[in-house]
């Protein structure tokens, strides 16, 4: 008894079509009279028709990919000549960084230049003030002269005019005796007419000396009112100055002026004064005023650290409110980093005495100038430095060689301004100084 046939449908189909696509075949084969045969088995027709269907895929396969492999190498050449033309452009553009870096750098120079120029402008201007303040003692004492000699000839001409009285009661005295004294009335006479010659003269000569006066007074005064403009046009370009740098000019004036200011004694009025000069005198006081103002303002100015520490830099971290380089965290920065190549010769931006030369904490070789009038500067990280302490420097000396010694992640110059204990932008400063540079 056969048992029932339970394989699935689809096994049947699939069998179904392989026995019709593939039945079992036979070759019959005559040579010399004799006939045989080989079967080709079912088996053996599925084998050679995977055979050949592997390799008719594989030779499309290939093909496909001979097809394609031009394709991928034209895209690998486009990325490669785009490669090419980002890094041209690249190149590009660090040269036009180098240049902007060489302009900077002679920008910086002409602005010294310019610096040493201003100082040389003051120089002259308070030689100017010297010799100008000469003249208008000279001025002074020629001016007395002229109102003694105006005075001396009034005295002469009111004794001129006394004479001329004398002689003319002495002439009504002689009437009686005209005949015979003759002579004497005509010498008399003669006299009498020269005497009013002399007066005229006098006259003449006393309103020319006024005028004469009168003009030198105007001269003064015009002289006087361009200097006190001058003066004034100096003094608003340091007040600016010193307000573009973020400092109050009251605290600094009153740090730098350590004059006595003691005054006092009894209040006795004076009358107006009505001699020729009081309108000369008072533009002479308003000058005295501004000058003793520009004074101040020049010594505050000598002390202001308005030049950058290095000759070329980049800022690296600025001022105030920062993340931590190291720990990532939320600090306070109480000056700028200044970046720039290891071992930079590092100046001192203004004269003072070096008040700290040596290791210090987490600040690493630091350097600290005390400028006067509270005001001091700060350079931490050096790799060396060149001053000791209680050391007078100048502006522009050379005080170190910028390093990474402390709490530092690479090499850098910490800078920093303080006045009265309270730390300053040190790029307000600088800024400054550039408006005083371009000034």
């Amino acid at each position: 008894m056969q048992r029932p046939d339970r394989s699935p449908a689809w096994k049947k189909r699939a069998g179904a079509l392989i026995d019709r696509l593939f039945p079992e075949r036979q070759f019959h084969l005559r040579t010399g009279g004799k006939v045989s045969f080989a079967r080709f088995t079912q088996r053996a027709q599925i084998l050679v028709a995977c055979a050949f269907l592997l390799a008719g895929g594989w030779t499309v396969f290939t093909t496909i990919t001979y097809v394609r492999h031009d394709a991928v190498l034209s895209a690998k050449n486009n990325e490669i000549a785009e490669s090419k033309f980002a890094y041209r452009s690249l190149l590009g553009e660090v040269s036009d960084y180098q240049k902007k870096f060489i302009s900077i750098t002679g920008d910086l120079e002409d602005n010294h230049s310019l610096m040493l120029g201003l100082v040389e402008k003051n120089a002259t201007l308070q030689q100017s003030l010297t010799s100008v303040s000469k003249q208008l003692t000279l001025t002074k004492s020629e001016r007395k002269k002229v109102i003694d000699a105006r005075e001396e000839l009034k005295i002469k001409l009111v004794g001129i005019e006394e004479s001329m009285r004398k002689m003319a009661s002495h002439n009504f005295s002689l009437a009686d005796n005209l005949n015979t004294i003759e002579t004497d009335f005509q010498s008399a006479l003669v006299e009498r007419n020269q005497a009013l010659f002399e007066g005229t003269r006098m006259r003449r000569r006393i309103k020319d000396l006024e005028v004469r006066l009168s003009d030198l007074q105007e001269a003064e005064e015009l002289a006087v009112q361009r200097l006190t403009d001058s003066t004034a046009t100096y003094i608003g370009t340091m007040e600016k100055v010193v307000k573009l740098a973020g400092l109050d000019l009251g605290q600094l004036l009153k740090s730098h002026n350590h004059k006595p200011n003691g005054q006092g004694g009894p209040f006795i009025a004076i009358g107006p004064d009505d001699l020729p000069g009081q309108q000369l005198k008072a533009n002479l006081i308003n000058l005295d005023i501004q000058l003793s103002r520009w004074e101040a303002l020049q010594g505050a100015m000598r002390r202001l650290p308005l030049a950058p520490p290095l000759k070329s830099y980049y800022i690296t971290s600025g001022y105030g409110k920062r993340r931590d380089p190291i720990n990532r965290r939320w600090a306070a920065h109480y000056g700028i980093d200044m970046g720039n190549v290891f071992k930079s010769a590092v100046y001192a931006t203004a004269p003072g005495v070096v008040t700290y030369a040596g290791w210090k904490g987490k600040y690493g070789k630091l350097v600290e100038i005390d400028h006067g009038a509270g005001l001091k500067t700060r350079y931490g990280h050096l790799n060396r430095f060149f001053v000791k302490k209680g050391e007078k420097v100048k502006f522009r000396k050379k005080i170190g060689l910028l390093g990474s010694t402390g709490r530092s992640t690479g090499a850098h110059l910490h800078y920093e301004v303080v006045f009265k204990g309270r730390a300053k932008n040190p790029m307000k400063f600088i800024k400054a100084g550039h408006y005083v540079f371009q000034e």
